[in-house]
Order: structure tokens, then sequence, then C-alpha cells
């Protein structure tokens, strides 16, 4: 009797182990499915804007954060000017896409599109190729839907809205890099699945280049944490400067009607700065046609002995150097977007100024806690707050970094909860 028992035992004990082996045998052959995500990255609009660099980076680094386990390829429009070898060195896995068979190849194996941060839908085309060659989803991460495109001088039309409408319609989700784009989806009549407010891939963007940030840090005597940034920007960016572009006479009418009034207050920020603390000011670019701005509009004007704690930086710069940089400063000020997006996604004071050129992408400051350190340049009752708000960040630097700190957690907690819908949709 207790030899049959034993039988028994042994026999239902040798039955558990095989049926949890079977389930083991189930978990590994579904592992390898849940490792092997292939994505398609579409990102990398151009190479002369670090912000534009920085999109890229940035999902690529939300992704190996929340999905180390998928398998990326990104589709660029331009990874040139030492791009390309500054993303291979951070992730050494990437594929990047060159040419017509490997985007062939792309469609093929992977199983999903995402549409990386930009101005607006920028690669429409390529989403609805994707949508019409391949049947398979898509989904959208931190854009802005602008009612007249930054680059244009023109009202989006309605039939051209209409159809960005329609692709964001069919995609699985669309991540909004600011409240108001998500609010004119809304009136437009969107109906993606899941449309929320999603932060720019950029703030998660942590290129380094600490030799040459160090280099030029040294040579101009700026030390950690005793210099603020200075960023200036024009109404319209003059690519006819920089790019095979004809001359736009309306952009630079526009350019030259507005650059004055709106460096002034930066101008002045940088005095108040300067004789008030023992901090320094560097005037640096966000893209290439921003050094020439900056020394005529912020730099030349300055009283001499304003100048001598003033460093310009007369070259451009690529992504990894300056985040480098950004994160030894005190903070940020200035009429751009993506360099206060870098700084804030490091913990770093930055404030934003912002007029209606630059679509409604600067509201995102909103979204994330920061709306007083948001100034629209085209209302005059912003105007007398901007330097009062520079010497706070300035004189209060613990208080600044508490803000951004927390500012940085409300963008890493929409990160992590914006990948929980990526797995979703991938599952």
């Amino acid at each position: 009797m207790n030899n049959n028992l034993f039988n028994r035992r042994d026999a239902l004990a040798m039955l558990g182990l095989a049926t949890a082996g079977a389930a083991m045998a189930a978990d590994d052959s579904a592992a390898p499915t849940n490792a092997k995500k292939k994505i398609l990255l579409r990102s990398s609009w151009q190479t002369v804007n670090i912000g534009d660099i920085a999109h890229t980076p940035g999902v690529l680094q939300i992704l190996r954060t929340h999905m180390p386990d998928a398998e990326i390829t990104l589709w660029p429009s331009r990874v040139d000017n030492g791009v390309e070898e500054l993303l291979r060195a951070e992730f050494p896995k990437l594929k990047i896409i060159k040419t017509a068979a490997q985007r062939k190849q792309a469609f093929e194996e992977c199983e999903f599109l995402l549409h990386g941060s930009g101005p607006s839908l920028v690669a429409q085309k390529d989403v609805i190729r994707w949508r019409d060659e391949t049947q398979k989803p898509y989904g959208v991460y931190g854009i802005t839907l602008p009612s007249k495109g930054s680059a244009s001088t023109k009202p989006t039309t309605e039939p051209a809205m209409a159809k960005t409408i329609e692709v964001l319609s069919g995609a699985e989700f669309v991540f909004f890099r600011d409240s108001h784009s998500l609010a004119l989806a809304k009136e437009k009549g969107c109906q993606s699945k899941i449309m929320e407010f999603g932060p720019d891939g950029a703030f998660a963007c942590d290129l380094r280049e600490p030799e040459k940030a160090n280099a030029f840090l040294k040579a101009n005597d700026l030390q950690p944490g005793k210099f603020l940034c200075c960023i200036p920007r024009l109404r319209y960016t003059p690519y006819w400067t920089i790019k095979d572009r004809p001359f736009d006479e309306v952009k630079h009418a526009r350019n030259e009607a507005m650059k004055e009034h709106d460096h002034a207050q930066l101008r002045r920020a940088i005095v108040e700065v300067v004789k008030t603390t023992d901090l320094k000011v560097l005037v640096c670019p966000e893209d290439q046609t921003q050094m020439k701005v900056g020394k005529e509009l912020l730099v030349d004007p300055l009283p001499a002995e304003i100048r001598k704690r003033v460093v310009w930086r007369p070259n451009y710069w690529l992504t990894g150097e300056a985040v480098s940089t950004y994160v030894q400063s005190a903070g940020l000020f200035g009429n751009e977007m993506h360099s206060p997006i870098m700084c804030i996604g490091h913990g770093i004071p930055a404030i934003v100024c912002r007029w209606a050129e630059q679509t409604s992408k600067g509201y995102m400051w909103e979204d994330i806690g920061l709306g007083d350190w948001l100034f629209d340049l085209d209302n005059p009752a912003d105007m007398p707050k901007i330097v009062p708000a520079v010497l706070e960040m300035a004189q209060n630097p613990d208080k600044a970094k508490q803000r951004a700190a927390a500012a940085r957690k409300v963008v890493e907690q929409r990160q992590a909860e914006t990948m929980e819908v990526l797995k979703r949709s991938l599952a």
C-alpha cells in the first residue's frame, strides 16, 4: 500500500514537473517574441538644429529605458554632419535605413511604425505609405498640430488639415506635445483611439560630448554652476542663409520688424544678471543661423563693462556638446524651445519666450507645471515680467532647481505612461 502510494505521488510529481516544464517552455517561446518586437522609428528631420537632432536620441532613450528588448530601426530624413556617429556611439544596436532596399526590408520585418516628435506630422506621406503598403499599425509620439506651420507665413488650408486629421485618426495613439494641439485635434474631429498629452521626445535626450564642452568652458573661463545660457531667435529661421533656398522677402521683413522687440528683454536680463550676481552669461545657438543673431542683437549692443562677463559662442555645435554644457550651467533663458526642453530633462532651470510664429509648442511649459516660466512676446503684459523671472532664477538657484526637478518628474511620469500604451499596441 505504501509502495502504491509512493508511486502515485511520484507520478503526480512527475506530471507536475512536466506541466511546469511545458509552461516554462511556453514562457520561453513567448519571451523571444516579446524580446524581438521590431519598431520602425520615423524621425531625424534635419541636422542644422540641435533640437531637431535631439528628437531621435530622446525617443530612443525612452524606448531603451522602458522597452529594452525592442529592436529599433531608424528611418531618418538626415543624419549627416556627424549626427549618425553620435547616434551609433550611444545606441550601438540601432539600425539606420540608408537605401530603398533597407526600407523595404524594414517594412517587411517591423511590426509598428512610430512617428517621432516634431513640429507637425512631419513625415505624413511616409506614414501613409507605411499604412497603405503594410496594413500594419502606427502611432505618433510628441508632435504639435499647428494651425499654421512654423516655417509658413499662411495658415494651414482646410484640405491639408483634414488630410492630417484623417491620418492621425488611423493611429493607434497620438501623443501631442502641448495641450493646445490636443484641443485643436479634438476640435477638428480627430478620432484616434488614444489622444493625450505626451512630452516631446527631446526631454529624454542624453547625448554627451563632455570633452568638447569642457574644453570650450575652460577656454572661456566658464565655471560649473556660475553661468547662464541665453539663446536668440528670429521670428522665422532664415534658412536661405544656410541652405539652398530662395530668399524670402516676407519672412525677412517680419524678422527685421520684430528682431529688436524680441531681443530687448533678453539683453536687459543679461545686463541685470551681470550687475547683480557673480554669474557670467553664455550666448549660444540652437541652430546654424543664430550665432550671427546673438552677436548682432545680444552681445554687440551691450555696454563694454557688461561684455566682459558675456561669452559669445561663434560656431555651431551638435547636441552632445550642447547638453554637456547646459548641465553645467545655472540655467537657460531665451527665444528657443528645445534647449529649454533638454535643460528641464536634466533638472536645469529654463525660461521660454515664445510668439505666434513658433506654433503652440511653447504651451507645453504650462502642461509640465512651468507656466510662469513661459512668456508670450506677442502679449505686452508679459514683457516686463521676463527680466525679474531671469533674475529670480539666477539669484535663487536652489529654488529654481527644485522647480525644474518637479517638472522633470512630471515629464518622466508621462513618458512611462506613454510607453505602456505602446506596449499594449504591440501586444
